[in-house]
């Protein structure tokens, strides 16, 4: 279903409390790769672009925050709070609490998976384009994480296996790394990722999204590197 300017004008405003200026990033956010074969208005233009400047946007912000937030903490933390905030389950779960869902344009077969939290990255990349930095944060943190999420709470949470990969890493003075790639299966938006330690593939993973493959590879690579007795 395509929504109308006024809607997704509506929106934004009622949700994210944005004037929108141009709107085309915005509809370009919402656009899921699987209408594209079915939409010749839109071309080849979908959200995969946005996702990842939205990603990138969004990794910087929340580092911005917590570092002034949390002056005491050490870098090992402060990762992996990060980890916590902005993991695919977590914005999959933010993106449900905006109604963002049923913003997002997809082709008829396309259910579940990572739709949700992907778009939500793009989102925040079509509202950096459309407003720059300063107001991107103001957005994100005030209108989006303290009001939907208890931050102090996740805090306490265990880490994920990504953020404990690298507090391993940097206790035992190692370098880890990972490798992405599309991968070879014929899965809606699928990746493999490899974790590295030094020039060595500890581990490896598929995922419906980067970040998902990169977790499973690190859960594999911990549980190979801190065996049960």
């Amino acid at each position: 279903m395509e929504h109308s300017e006024k809607e997704i004008r509506h929106y934004f405003k009622n949700i994210f409390g944005l004037r929108i200026h141009n709107l085309e990033p915005y509809r370009i956010a919402l656009t899921h790769r699987s209408l594209v074969e079915k939409d010749q208005h839109f071309g080849k233009f979908n959200n995969e672009r946005l996702e990842y400047l939205g990603d990138a946007v969004l990794d910087a912000i929340i580092a911005d925050y917590l570092f002034h937030k949390y002056p005491l903490e050490t870098e090992g933390q402060l990762t992996q709070l990060r980890s916590k905030l902005v993991n695919r389950a977590r914005l999959n779960k933010l993106a449900g609490k905006l109604g963002l869902h049923d913003m997002i344009r997809t082709g008829s077969h396309i259910q579940g998976g990572s739709i949700d939290g992907n778009a939500l990255e793009a989102v925040i990349g079509a509202i950096y384009l459309d407003h720059g930095y300063k107001k991107t944060y103001k957005v994100l943190i005030k209108q989006i994480f303290l009001t939907h999420l208890d931050i102090e709470s996740i805090k306490e949470e265990e880490g994920d296996f990504k953020s404990r990969m690298f507090i391993w890493a940097q206790r035992n003075r190692k370098k880890i790394r990972f490798v992405n790639k599309r991968s070879d299966s014929n899965q809606e938006h699928s990746f493999h990722s490899q974790i590295l330690i030094g020039e060595e593939v500890v581990a490896e993973s598929d995922g419906l999204s980067i970040k998902q493959a990169e977790q499973l590879a690190s859960e594999k690579a911990w549980h190979l590197l801190n065996p049960e007795p």
